[in-house]
Formats: C-alpha cells, sequence, structure tokens
C-alpha cells in the first residue's frame, strides 16, 4: 500500500504560501519598527506577487517518482 498526500488544486496552495508569508512580513515589519499602515500595505503587495508567483511557477508537472 503506497500512501501519498491528497491532492491540493494550485490555487488554494499559492493562496496558503501566500497567506503564511503576509502574516511573516507584516509581524516581521512590526518587530523592526515600521509602522502599522506600512506594514500593511508593503505585505500585502508583496503577498500577492508571492500568490502569482506560486500559482504560475510553482510545484511541477505532478511527477516525482
Amino acid at each position: 500500500m503506497h500512501l501519498r498526500a491528497p491532492s491540493v488544486d494550485r490555487g488554494v496552495q499559492s493562496f496558503l504560501w501566500a497567506l503564511v508569508f503576509f502574516l511573516v512580513l507584516f509581524f516581521g515589519m512590526l518587530a523592526v519598527g515600521v509602522g502599522g499602515g506600512t506594514a500593511v500595505i508593503l505585505s500585502i503587495v508583496l503577498s500577492l506577487a508571492i500568490f502569482v508567483l506560486v500559482r504560475t511557477r510553482g510545484g511541477g508537472d505532478g511527477s516525482s517518482d
């Protein structure tokens, strides 16, 4: 019996990566003293870029063997 992780749509994976990086960027910027509004805007812009990057270039063709 060969167990594998369940298949997850690339859009869901992209969103999860963007969400994780948004939180890391946001709290990281707050930790180093960046203002709250600036941290939110920069985190959103960078998270959207990460979403697009993972959506278009992330993953593979599914053949990991």
